[in-house]
C-alpha cells in the first residue's frame, strides 16, 4: 500500500512502466517499486479548493483528466470552477475549457473520431469532435439528457460495438446508450443507489466491473443497501469492452 498527500481520483498505465495519476490538482507519475511519486504538473493553482476527478488516456497515448471543486457533500459543490485538461506525452498541459461543474466519465468513439464526455451536473452526456493527430476537440453537442430516475451521469466507458455505458450516480444502475441515435438501449440495475463508475475488465473484457460509493449515507440508509461502497462484477452482458490505452509519456 502507498499513502498520498491528496486523493488519488484516477490512475492509467504508462507505456515505459508502472502508472501515471491525477493527484489533487497534479498530474503525476507513480512508481510502485520504489513507492515514489513524480509531479509533472500542477492546474487550477489558483483554486485551492480544486481537485482532478474523472482521467483516461487517449488513443493516441495523451491523458485526459478533469477537475472539479471539492464536495460540501456529493454532487453539492461550488459550481462552474473545474476545467478538462491534456497531459501530453511531453508533460505539456493544455486546458480545453473551463466552467465545468463535475468533470466526470469520457471515452473515445472506435474510429477516434469522436470524444465522448460527461460533466454530471449537466445531466447530459455530450459528444465533441476530435482530432486524433492533435488531441484537439470541438463542436460540443449533447447525444443523451438522463431522464430523472436515472439521476446523475458518473463514469463511462466505450464497448466493441461503440455503445457507451454510464453509470448513474443516485440512480442505480448503469445505462448503455447508442451515440448514434441518442437512444438508451439497456439498463442494468444494481443493488445500491450510488454507482459511480464501469468499466470491462476479465480475460477477455467481456466482464463489467462497477465501483459504487458510500460517503454521506447514514444509518437507514446503509441498513436499506448494506453494499454500497463495494464493487460489482457484472457478467453475461453479450458484449465486450476495449482494452486501456497506455500513456505514451
Amino acid at each position: 500500500m502507498l499513502s498520498l498527500d491528496a486523493p488519488v481520483s484516477s490512475v492509467a498505465l504508462r507505456k515505459s512502466g508502472d502508472y501515471v495519476v491525477t493527484l489533487g490538482t497534479r498530474f503525476a507519475a507513480l512508481k510502485w517499486k520504489d513507492q515514489s511519486v513524480t509531479t509533472f504538473v500542477h492546474v487550477d493553482k489558483d483554486k485551492p479548493n480544486n481537485r482532478f476527478n474523472d482521467g483516461k488516456v487517449d488513443p493516441a497515448g495523451r491523458f485526459f483528466a478533469g477537475t472539479m471543486a471539492e464536495e460540501i457533500r456529493p454532487a453539492v459543490l461550488e459550481r462552474h470552477q473545474g476545467a478538462l485538461y491534456t497531459l501530453f506525452p511531453d508533460h505539456s498541459v493544455v486546458k480545453h475549457f473551463d466552467q465545468v461543474d463535475i468533470s466526470n466519465g469520457l471515452d473515445w468513439s472506435l474510429d477516434h473520431k469522436t470524444f465522448f464526455y460527461i460533466d454530471s451536473l449537466s445531466y447530459s452526456v455530450d459528444a465533441f469532435d476530435y482530432d486524433l493527430q492533435t488531441g484537439k476537440i470541438s463542436n460540443r453537442r449533447s447525444i443523451y439528457k438522463l431522464e430523472k430516475e436515472e439521476s446523475i451521469p458518473d463514469g463511462m466507458c466505450i464497448d466493441t460495438e461503440g455503445k457507451l455505458w454510464v453509470a448513474c450516480y443516485d440512480g442505480g444502475r448503469v445505462i448503455r446508450l447508442d451515440p448514434e441515435t441518442g437512444k438508451r438501449i439497456q439498463t442494468v440495475k444494481l443493488p445500491v443507489d450510488n454507482t459511480t463508475s464501469c468499466c470491462f475488465g476479465g480475460k477477455d473484457y467481456s466482464e463489467m466491473y462497477v465501483t459504487s460509493a458510500c460517503q454521506g449515507m447514514d444509518d437507514e440508509s446503509f441498513s436499506r443497501q448494506p453494499q454500497a461502497g463495494g464493487i460489482f462484477k457484472i457478467t453475461g452482458l453479450g458484449v465486450k469492452g476495449i482494452p486501456p490505452h497506455s500513456f505514451a509519456g
